[in-house]
């Protein structure tokens, strides 16, 4: 068997009377590549979520959200995944310039399944792929190390209602964050960001601020 175990994990399993279903899963679903049907999957997906390791040793997991095909699939041990404008903090990418030791877990909620994956990560500024993206300021690109599929049983179904139009395309300008139009943010905004609150709705002031408008 390989080292996907450690002692805590054959500990519970002993305890529990599943070590030898734990070698059995082991050997039928843990990968160190992504075959036709993961590609499929992963090249359909519209979300992620994402596990990182801080400069703490502290795990952080982040959504990330784009249009289908946002993460692209290289070849059957590569993906790469495009890091767009957030809040400024880079918590999941500058997590992975310290620790490239990184988590996905792939998840269908209309269509039970997931998929998890496990990898090392490289962050760039100047990947060639990012001409591929509008707006996109770095590129992640992900080394599979394993993946596996688990059981959907618990997955609750959810139905989308509609894609983000904060996600970047080429056609038109993305909407600023509606949180960057409050004034304690004015002084610290980005450069690409100063002066677009007053063109895009004007200065919230915090006490005023009663969180984004609901879709609803």
């Amino acid at each position: 068997m390989g080292d996907f175990y450690g002692d805590d994990h054959r500990e519970l399993q002993s305890r529990f009377g599943t070590r030898e279903l734990a070698d059995r899963l082991e050997e039928m679903i843990i990968k160190d590549f992504l075959d036709d049907r993961d590609q499929a999957f992963v090249s359909s997906r519209d979300m992620v979520y994402v596990s990182t390791i801080d400069n703490q040793g502290f795990p952080t997991v982040s959504y990330k959200g784009g249009d289908p095909g946002f993460i692209r699939v290289l070849d059957e041990r590569t993906l790469a995944l495009p890091s767009y404008d957030g809040n400024g903090m880079f918590l999941s990418v500058g997590n992975l310039v310290g620790n490239p030791n990184v988590g996905m877990l792939f998840i269908d909620l209309e269509h039970p399944h997931r998929l998890r994956l496990q990898g090392s990560a490289s962050v760039s500024a100047d990947d060639p792929l990012l001409a591929d993206y509008a707006e996109a300021e770095l590129m992640v690109r992900i080394a599979i190390r394993r993946t596996w599929v688990n059981c959907p049983r618990y997955i609750h179904r959810y139905q989308k209602l509609g894609a983000s139009e904060h996600v970047p395309r080429v056609e038109g300008e993305t909407p600023l964050a509606e949180w960057k139009r409050l004034d304690v943010f004015q002084d610290v905004l980005p450069p690409k960001d100063r002066g677009r609150p007053e063109r895009e709705g004007g200065i919230i002031a915090i006490a005023d601020y009663e969180g984004p408008a609901s879709d609803d």
